[in-house]
């Protein structure tokens, strides 16, 4: 039974990517990320930063920070896939990491900023890729066995 309240759209389904041109575009939207997040949160006051989105949820803040350490692990995990035989891709408590003191106590703009630059090189790896490195594999204890263009689809 899926919650609708977590997961409004649903939960992720991957779907094939059978033209070139499909993966360059979700490439294409990792360097949006960051300025389109700026501009939903420019007007936005701290008290409404600490505010949870939904109740029993994060708050604004904590799932800015979020994003930067989901997106640090999700480089890592290519960077291993695409340098390992079928790596077993590491889990967190991302629960847990959301109730530590850095996701309180430190400003987004730092989290922002990791964005920025994490996302330029997480682009540069991907964009000169060939196809066939998107079919390689990682293990995830979640979802099993699934290949980059796959990971590709979830991060963005």
């Amino acid at each position: 039974m899926i919650d609708e309240t977590r997961y409004p759209i649903g939960q992720f389904e991957p779907t094939p990517i059978f033209f070139e041109e499909d993966r360059i575009k979700l490439i294409n939207q990792i360097l949006l990320i960051v300025p389109r997040l700026r501009a939903l949160i420019v007007r936005l006051t701290p008290e409404q930063l600490q505010t949870p989105y939904r109740d029993g949820g994060w708050s604004i803040q904590q799932i800015i920070h979020h994003m930067a350490d989901n997106d640090m692990n999700a480089y890592l995990r290519f960077k291993r896939a695409l340098t390992e035989i079928e790596p077993m891709a590491s889990s967190y408590r991302e629960d847990f990491w959301g109730e530590l003191h850095d996701y309180v106590e430190t400003d987004i703009e730092t989290s922002l900023i990791l964005l920025e630059s994490l996302h330029k090189r997480f682009y540069i790896l991907l964009y000169k890729l060939d196809s066939h490195h998107f079919s390689r594999t990682l293990r995830t204890q979640a979802l099993g066995i699934i290949n980059l263009d796959a990971a590709l689809q979830r991060f963005i």
